[in-house]
């Protein structure tokens, strides 16, 4: 496995399983199995995809020893401010069956980021965090808590793939050596990604899918991926994404995809905000 050396000397893999949008509790104990199984050992959650417990009960049935585990999971926007954040990160930990996990993110920036990342320093000073980060921060947010923490942010998770692919931002993170980290690395099927005549034509060339050759493109790029399936064939499919190499013609084919536009919202306007606000209203405590 091909791994990133975060900014502290942490190696994360480049790539893992996520678990977004797998709500029930026995069907993302099963998926984390089969993943871990299929040879991941990087796994990723959050407080608010309501797995965590899922995702720590296929921890400790897989047997696989939780050092082999690269465990993230992301602290939730109603749980932001110090002392709310640091009883939220034990909780995760509860959940999770673990002492520390490997990486703890602010999932979005908004509400009281600051006191939230203090937590999250703290976290990281008492063992309780390998490395520590933010995910959806766009550049002038990423610069400033870069600036200004204790201690600077390991990774960034934001939204990644051909169509998006973040060349500025990737170009700040690497400023501040901060890790890129994609959600979405199949832009979640949107723009037909899956037929794309470019990432279809180039995948043939080398006996790969569609989604492998996608794949590959991000990790050449330095980013790290978390692609999600529920179906076992597919986890393994995603995974055999390190035996080939594209070459510097094909990189530069895929890059003329990017439309260095969000397919799915903008984390900059008043109208992202009020949507998260309404969001905290309707989960209650993650």
């Amino acid at each position: 496995m091909e791994c990133a050396t975060l900014n502290n000397g942490v190696e994360m893999p480049m790539l893992g399983y996520g678990v977004f949008q797998i709500p029930d509790l026995a069907e993302c104990e099963r998926c984390v199995l089969d993943a871990l199984e299929a040879g991941y050992r990087h796994l990723d959650t959050a407080q608010s995809y309501f797995n965590e417990e899922a995702v720590g009960n296929a921890v400790e049935r897989s047997g696989v020893p939780r050092g082999e585990i690269f465990l993230t999971t992301k602290m939730w926007l109603s749980n932001y401010g110090y002392e709310k954040a640091t009883a939220a990160i034990d909780r995760s930990l509860a959940r999770l069956k673990t002492d520390y996990v490997d990486l703890f993110l602010l999932h979005q920036p908004f509400s009281d980021v600051y006191g939230a990342y203090r937590a999250l320093e703290d976290a990281r000073k008492a063992g309780k965090a390998r490395a520590i980060g933010v995910s959806n921060f766009y550049p002038d947010r990423l610069a400033d808590i870069a600036s200004f923490a204790q201690i600077k942010p390991q990774v960034n998770q934001i939204e990644t793939h051909v169509y998006q692919q973040q060349k500025y931002a990737r170009e700040v993170l690497a400023r501040y050596g901060v890790q890129a980290e994609a959600w979405a690395p199949f832009a979640e099927g949107k723009n037909d990604f899956f037929n794309n005549e470019t990432l279809k034509s180039i995948g043939a060339k080398y006996g790969k899918s569609v989604g492998q050759t996608a794949l590959r493109f991000l990790i050449q790029s330095n980013v790290v991926v978390i692609p999600k399936s529920v179906h076992k064939e597919r986890m393994a499919e995603n995974f055999n994404v390190f035996d080939f190499t594209l070459s510097a013609e094909d990189m530069a084919e895929i890059e003329k995809l990017d439309t260095s536009e969000s397919l799915f919202f903008r984390h900059d306007t008043p109208e992202a905000v009020e949507m998260f606000i309404g969001y905290i209203k309707g989960r209650g405590e993650v």
